[in-house]
């Protein structure tokens, strides 16, 4: 890296202390930071013409003044100026706000170019910028930067200048001439000053394609070195697991596995007997069968002389897997132990012996398992289920209670492939794509508030039929009173409905564990037709009777999750339905309602959660997987990330990439990145 672009900012004409701790707060430091500070907009100043502009787009047009502007005052110190302009042959009305000063300068006939936002119903521009006579001095395309306290667009935009001209011939090219010419890509120098003094909006979309490809090779190495190594430096455990007896076992699963759960068992039987530690990502839609190919995996473990570990997110959802696995493993005599905070006193202890002296095979439990005091006899296999949930840290922590074990996490929430990629690109990763044989598709409606008459009715001509309800309220946070009210108040009015015909019960996050058990069992024993609940029903609730789901408000819950909620029906024989409740205002919530009637495919449903959203808000909070691109989308630009990766993976495979001057600058990243130290690999 040269040294002139790592001097401080304050090198720069007109930064001095206060400036630099602005800028340092918008991490640009040196002057090779305030060269990488992107705009993320341009203001195009070309003058379009009327015919060909969308509603709502930004717009600089030059008309003339066609009548008196006249001015309302309103609030304090408040106006509203309208004034028709004569743009072509359209007949135009510029508003502009809290700029009374301006009636006395604008005189009918003069030219005026205005820049605003067009409204094509109205006929109208809401003016941001006037400028009189027909030039409007300056470019005509400039560059809009994120700024911070007092800077200013001007100042900012000759601090990037002065940097340009001063160390422009600075700028080394990171990216090897191979990659370069094989994309026709502009090098570094040249894209940068596109970037930030563009002519035409075709230049930059060519320089922004260069930089898309250099922050996702970048980081996509990044992954596949951290994989290779990974691999190279953590041997595994080569669990010779007996084929007869595993064979036997799934023949006696009580249904066939489907296509999907055999490719997805044998990638995985296949890491097992492989010298490297298994780091693989199982993804399946809700009712997909991950939990019997779980079973498969933790049974092979077993029959080498190891022992499984089973991490899930809630107690109910422990209770629910340690249940359904006791019975699948109960006749080949393999003993499963439930491990969560409510298993306290005499029963710990003797679960905690009984393990530490490998008398236990399977443990199943909440984050209880990571604790100090649960000691493996000879753990082979670990999987983390929902694992999203859980941080990086404490899957770490549960995965060296063991000599590197295999790990497998497992996810309900389809994870677009895009996201995968990126967040989990360390990993390999497996999907079930395919339902088992004879599910049927469930009917999702949406309605609105005033038919929640008819939704009862139709509630109710299910329960007759025998079929159970699922009732579920929104809740932002566990703690939240006034949602825990709503649900309650639900359940009242519910009791109500159906008094002395079904009996409702109710459910949230702050009943203690063992009220929640008691409910989920009267339900599931079908003494309980309808359930009022929270979200606490989101994951891994099995009750095939139920075959309605209604949601209440459901446009204040995100498409996985409300795609989570509905996967709790639909689990038996019955045609299943989901109805929403909502009264969405936003587009945003129209568009979500559209979806979930249209697709009951979670991987469809994820890819458009991710348009909508964003990678920042997809897990439900910012994840620290989730880099932070200058430039790159990863939702938009998914082209270039997929060619990134492959390039990534094909790069560290190579032993130029290790070797080759041409490949310095991007070893470079990956020793920055700590990744590796300076010397090369074998």
């Amino acid at each position: 890296m040269n040294t002139n672009l790592m001097q401080s900012v304050k090198v720069l004409k007109g930064i001095g202390d206060e400036t630099a701790e602005l800028l340092a707060d918008m991490n640009i430091v040196t002057i090779k930071d305030l060269l990488e500070h992107f705009p993320y907009r341009y203001e195009d100043y070309r003058l379009r013409d009327l015919a060909d502009v969308k509603h709502d787009e930004r717009i600089t047009v030059e008309g003339k003044v066609h009548s008196e502007p006249s001015l309302a005052r309103f609030g304090k110190n408040k106006s509203r100026m309208t004034v028709r302009l004569l743009v072509g042959r359209y007949l135009v009305q510029a508003i502009i706000f809290n700029q009374p000063y301006l009636k006395g300068k604008i005189k009918i006939s003069e030219t005026v170019t205005v820049t605003g936002k067009w409204d094509q119903h109205r006929m109208a521009i809401t003016v941001s910028e006037m400028h009189f006579g027909e030039n409007r001095a300056g470019k005509m395309f400039e560059p809009v930067y994120a700024l911070r306290g007092s800077l200013t667009m001007k100042s900012m935009r000759k601090y990037i200048a002065q940097a340009f001209n001063l160390y422009g011939k600075d700028i080394e090219e990171t990216l090897p001439e191979g990659l370069i010419a094989k994309y026709r890509l502009p090098d570094r120098r040249d894209a940068l000053k596109i970037m930030h003094f563009p002519d035409l909006p075709e230049d930059v979309k060519k320089a922004r394609r260069r930089f898309v490809y250099e922050e996702f090779l970048a980081f996509q190495l990044k992954m596949q070195a951290l994989r290779k190594l990974e691999r190279e430096q953590s041997p595994g455990i080569v669990q010779n697991y007996d084929l007869a007896k595993l064979k036997a076992f799934i023949d006696a699963l009580p249904f066939p596995l489907t296509g999907a759960q055999k490719r997805v068992v044998n990638e995985i039987l296949t890491d097992m007997k492989s010298p490297y530690r298994m780091n693989r990502l199982l993804q399946g839609d809700v009712g997909s069968g991950k939990t019997v190919v779980a079973a498969i995996g933790l049974y092979a473990s077993v029959t080498s002389g190891r022992q499984g570990a089973l991490m899930v997110p809630t107690e109910i959802l422990a209770e629910q897997h340690a249940a359904s696995l006791k019975e699948l493993f109960g006749p080949n005599g393999v003993r499963c132990e439930l491990l969560t905070s409510s298993v306290k006193g005499k029963a710990r202890k003797e679960i905690l012996a009984a393990l530490a002296a490998g008398e236990v095979d399977i443990l199943i439990g909440t984050h209880a398992l990571i604790q100090e005091e649960v000691a493996f006899h000879r753990l082979g296999f670990v999987i983390t289920d929902e694992q999203h949930r859980f941080g990086v840290e404490q899957r770490r922590v549960l995965r060296e209670k063991g000599e590197n074990p295999d790990v497998l996490f497992m996810t309900a929430t389809p994870i677009p492939r895009t996201l995968a990629i990126t967040v989990f690109g360390e990993m390999d990763v497996s999907v079930i794509d395919e339902m088992p044989a004879g599910r049927k598709t469930i009917e999702t409606y949406w309605a609105r508030e005033d038919m929640l008459d008819r939704v009862l009715a139709f509630m109710e001509k299910e329960l007759r039929k025998g079929r159970q309800a699922y009732v579920i309220c929104p809740l932002i946070e566990e703690s939240d009173k006034l949602d825990v009210q709503n649900a309650i108040d639900v359940h009242a009015s519910l009791t109500h409905y159906f008094q002395d015909r079904f009996t409702a019960g109710l459910m949230h996050g702050r009943l203690h564990s063992s009220e929640k058990e008691e409910v989920m069992r009267a339900f599931a024993a079908n003494e309980i037709q309808v359930l009022v609940s929270t979200t606490v029903v989101e994951v891994g609730v099995n009750v095939p009777n139920a075959t309605v789901m209604v949601i209440y408000d459901a446009e204040r819950f995100g498409l996985a999750q409300l795609h989570q909620l509905r996967g709790r029906v639909g689990r038996g024989s019955d045609q299943s339905y989901c109805i929403l409740l909502a009264e969405p205002k936003s587009e945003v919530g129209k568009e979500r309602m559209k979806i979930m009637t249209e697709t009951n495919d979670g991987f469809v449903v994820s890819e458009k959660d991710l348009e909508l959203r964003g990678p920042g808000d997809f897990f439900g909070k910012k994840q620290s997987g989730i880099p932070d691109f200058k430039v790159a989308d990863m939702v938009h630009d998914y082209r270039a990330l997929e060619t990134a990766r492959e390039d990534a993976a094909k790069l560290v495979q190579s032993r130029a990439f290790w070797e080759s001057p041409e490949y310095a600058s991007l070893r470079e990243g990956l020793i920055e990145a700590g990744i590796l130290t300076g010397e090369k690999l074998d």
